[in-house]
């Protein structure tokens, strides 16, 4: 498939990880589970897609993708150069990407269907043979359509500009220049097929290796065995013995199965590594900021800014922390610690469907009204099941479908964000969809942004509506912690991630040194207030956003920081923002970022625009600082 139209259901999985039987979601007879929080959770309904793994529609669809692949193949391979010069090659060359994208399409729903099941269940091993079986399918599909976007590249530029003036075709722009900035990358016809059939063996199986083993990890905390996703939960509670518990089975567990979870890092690097050079690559992101259609300056701006701000943002916001826990340091369990002063009680899910949704209402009706389909369509799956993927994600699956988000809903406050998190990126991927398979994904960078946003809304919405003084300060300090997770944590994840793929170049890490690189990191953007205890060298293993996307990271400080940004320019002026906004988010990938800003007054080349954003997170520190 082209390169704007993968799908990879985990994508979107937080990187900052806030982180047996059938579960009932494959098909309408889901329904909702109770958990933690004592609210009716709701799981998705994955009908819409297909009935259930054994649907015969699948069988067929996958049968039908064979022959349309097959038959694509037939009608252009070979030809793409010649036709388009031709008179009427603009309607010829239109004629077919349309039928590129239909097949598109129509595997973004075989793929999207068996990803989401898997991530439901990742350990069910019926559930794991079905989506390894699908992607194997669609890897053999797709090699049929490998040689579409080569031969695109190597069609003349006056010869593609002139077909261009085709209206047909001239609807596909976007998509077509798009392709065009991976042609100083790409490779003969043969090699690129041999590393599009190799990826099943190679970087996916090493992808679904580092899924199951995180889903079948427990962890023993008081006397029990414990998933992944309650046991990181639990670095939230209130009691500070819980935290150090799981703290120490959390870095327990690692440590034993450090050795694999090395070979898995160390061989995705290398796999990396190889693709890189073979492609001309120069460095060891480059190949990020080309998906990310962003320019490398850019983002080294980005981490510059926020590496400098260190001392002014996370190390003196924990250093406050420590204050209010009475303490000179905190240890690292103690660093998303809840606060001495904010309520402990668990947040229903009604009570957190109406928070976000009040806010998104408040900001522009049609947000609201989006978002609101989530709920009453379900296409939300809310509880923590055993084997369920932890995080969270949006996935927006195909644009004749829609999206699906998934939850790990406990009913902490940061759950709530997580939620208009989601729903953002879910909003954000509804609108973005009538540009159809090709041109409805949007770079990362900016996919972060309607997430981000949706949280700021409910955040302002909540601060507004509070008269407790503490409980603003408890909120204010969460959202600080939010905006420190999001910027800094992600910023050093990508220094890490910079520093291990380099060293790696040079041959393989033991675990001993991915973990120093990783304390290194870790102790720099934390600062002195944070104490590093033993153990926590290994906390890199399950940062799933290594493994399935490398240097994905800093989409998430971008976003944070170009929302900042955003939210001061409608603070300023509310008349006419939402639709100049709602536009920006319905654009999916067909703009570059400068111009999606330009309407703002915003430009992310210029070193104030992170400087303004950051500037934001300062001023909440400073805030709770008056406040003590």
């Amino acid at each position: 498939m082209a390169r704007t139209s993968k799908r990879n259901v985990k994508s979107n999985v937080k990187a900052s990880a806030k982180t047996g039987a059938k579960t009932g979601t494959t098909g309408r007879k889901a329904a909702v589970r109770r958990s933690s929080p004592g609210a009716a959770l709701p799981e998705w309904n994955l009908a819409d897609l297909y009935a259930a793994m054994d649907a015969p529609e699948i069988a067929r669809d996958l049968d039908r993708l064979d022959a349309d692949s097959l038959a694509f193949e037939d009608a252009y391979k070979g030809k793409l150069a010649e036709e388009t010069a031709r008179p009427g090659g603009g309607d010829w060359l239109a004629r077919a990407v349309r039928t590129y994208e239909a097949i598109d399409d129509l595997a973004g729903r075989l793929i999207s269907y068996a990803g989401l099941v898997h991530a439901g269940n990742t350990a069910d091993p019926a559930i794991a043979k079905f989506y390894g079986d699908v992607q194997e399918r669609l890897t053999a599909a797709s090699v049929h359509l490998l040689f579409f976007t080569l031969e695109l590249n190597r069609v003349d530029d006056a010869v593609l500009e002139t077909a261009m003036a085709t209206p047909a075709l001239a609807h596909y722009r976007p998509w077509l220049e798009d392709i065009r900035k991976d042609k100083p990358y790409q490779l003969e016809d043969r090699v690129e097929q041999l590393f599009h059939e190799k990826s099943v063996s190679g970087y996916a199986a090493w992808n679904r290796l580092f899924d199951e083993t995180i889903a079948t990890l427990r962890f023993p905390v008081g006397g029990k065995k414990l998933a992944i996703e309650p046991v990181l939960n639990l670095l939230q509670d209130r009691d500070a013995a819980r935290r150090k518990a799981a703290a120490q089975a959390l870095a327990a567990t690692f440590k034993t199965n450090i050795r694999l979870f090395s070979l898995i890092t160390n061989t995705l690097a290398k796999d990396k590594e190889i693709s890189d050079r073979w492609r001309g690559f120069a460095d060891v992101a480059d190949s990020r900021h080309l998906a990310n259609r962003v320019e490398r300056e850019v983002v080294d701006a980005l981490v510059a800014a926020v590496r400098a701000a260190y001392p002014r943002l996370s190390h003196r916001y924990y250093a406050l922390k420590a204050r209010w826990f009475k303490k000179k340091k905190l240890a690292h369990w103690d660093r998303n610690a809840p606060l001495p002063f904010a309520a402990t009680r668990a947040i229903g899910w009604s009570e957190a469907k109406a928070m976000v949704l009040t806010a998104y209402e408040a900001f522009s009706p049609q947000m609201a009204a989006i978002a609101g389909r989530f709920f009453t369509d379900r296409w939300i799956d809310a509880p923590v099941r055993p084997g369920k993927s932890p995080g969270a994600f949006s996935h927006p699956t195909t644009p004749s479908a829609h999206p699906y988000i998934l939850l790990n809903y406990q009913g902490k406050p940061r759950d709530v964000m997580t939620l208009a998190h989601e729903l953002g990126h879910g909003v954000h991927q509804v609108l973005a969809a009538p540009n159809g398979a090709l041109m409805a994904p949007t770079p990362l960078t900016l996919a972060e942004t309607a997430s981000v946003f949706g949280e700021m809304l409910t955040f302002r919405r909540l601060i507004a509506t509070t008269r407790d003084r503490k409980q603003r300060q408890a909120l204010l300090a969460g959202k600080v912690e939010d905006m420190i997770n999001t910027v800094v944590r992600q910023v050093a994840f990508y220094s890490f991630e910079r520093a291990l793929h380099e060293e790696r170049r040079k041959g393989e890490l033991t675990a001993e040194r991915i973990g120093e690189l990783w304390m290194s990191v870790q102790g720099e953007s934390l600062g002195p207030a944070i104490e590093l205890k033993p153990g926590y060298e290994t906390f890199w293993a399950y940062i799933p956003h290594f493994i399935h996307s490398p240097f994905y990271v800093y989409a998430y400080a971008f976003g944070d920081c170009l929302v900042n940004s955003l939210y001061a320019v409608y603070e300023r002026s509310h008349e006419g923002f939402a639709e100049r906004y709602l536009a920006m988010l319905a654009a999916g990938g067909t703009r570059h970022h400068a111009e999606l800003l330009a309407p703002f007054g915003l430009d992310a080349r210029e070193p104030a625009f992170w400087q303004g954003g950051l500037a934001v997170i300062e001023g909440l520190i400073a805030e709770l600082e008056a406040m003590e």
